[in-house]
């Protein structure tokens, strides 16, 4: 098995292992431990505005009550999402990034991508069209630079009609069943997390990319690889970066 094939690593949330995750350091980290390509969660404030954050309560990465539902954009930009649980006060100060905020890293930077999941609680709470043109609005100016993605099909279906930005699907199941209907979107990638792939056998083959998560150790990494996995998503950055630098080394 060739190393070379693994250097595309995703840094999941960030370096979301040394960071509190979806932060602007912990994607800055990321980038500055070489990897180009950063996958983040997207959920909308009450006035639209698209807001970097995984879970729609905000207890668990800010410690405050209540939902970004409740809140405008200008008020979740000031609150703290230090991850204080995890960090104790190490990262005190750190915000709650707004997707502009994130976006302003890809300029002059051609060689970034961005990895953007639509989160189901937003597409509930505001509908597909609301989500998804709020979401390709914001990334117009870098579109050739993000990715749309979602466990949720219709808003992968919407963003693929309302914009030539490319679009990945979040598989639940890799069973017959998502094959077909994969098969019939022609997405630009596929992510997957690799304990829900069959045990053994190649991956798929087709127009797509695939990106494997949860994956956090090299020997799994290679693994993957060796199956047809394109892209390694991963909190680990800092370890696994360092592991593939030294799997290419002569």
């Amino acid at each position: 098995m060739n190393a070379a094939r693994l250097i595309h690593l995703v840094a999941h949330r960030g370096n979301a292992a040394e960071f509190p995750e979806n932060t602007l350091p912990a994607f800055v980290s990321a980038l500055e431990l070489g990897v180009r390509f950063l996958e983040l969660d997207v959920q909308l404030s009450r006035d639209g505005v698209p807001v970097v954050i995984h879970d729609h309560l905000l207890v668990r990465t800010t410690g405050l009550p209540g939902s970004v539902f409740d809140h405008d954009a200008a008020e979740l930009a000031a609150m703290e999402a230090a991850e204080s649980q995890r960090f104790g006060d190490r990262f005190a100060g750190t915000r709650l990034p707004l997707l502009r905020d994130v976006l302003a890293l890809l300029s002059r930077r051609p060689e970034i991508t961005l990895f953007i999941e639509l989160k189901r609680a937003s597409l509930r709470e505001f509908g597909h069209d609301q989500v998804v043109s709020q979401v390709l609005k914001a990334v117009e100016p870098w579109r050739t630079q993000c990715v749309i993605i979602s466990f949720d099909l219709v808003a992968v279906h919407r963003a693929r009609a309302l914009s030539d930005a490319p679009i990945g699907w979040v598989l639940e199941t890799c069973d017959d069943h998502s094959r077909l209907k994969f098969e019939a979107l022609q997405p630009e990638f596929l992510f997957a997390s690799h304990d829900q792939l069959p045990a053994r056998g190649r991956l798929p083959p087709g127009p797509w990319r695939w990106v494997i998560y949860e994956v956090t150790n090299l020997p799994l990494a290679r693994a993957l690889a060796g199956r047809g996995a394109d892209y390694i998503e991963t909190m680990a950055v800092r370890e696994l970066s360092t592991a593939l630098r030294g799997a290419r080394a002569p």
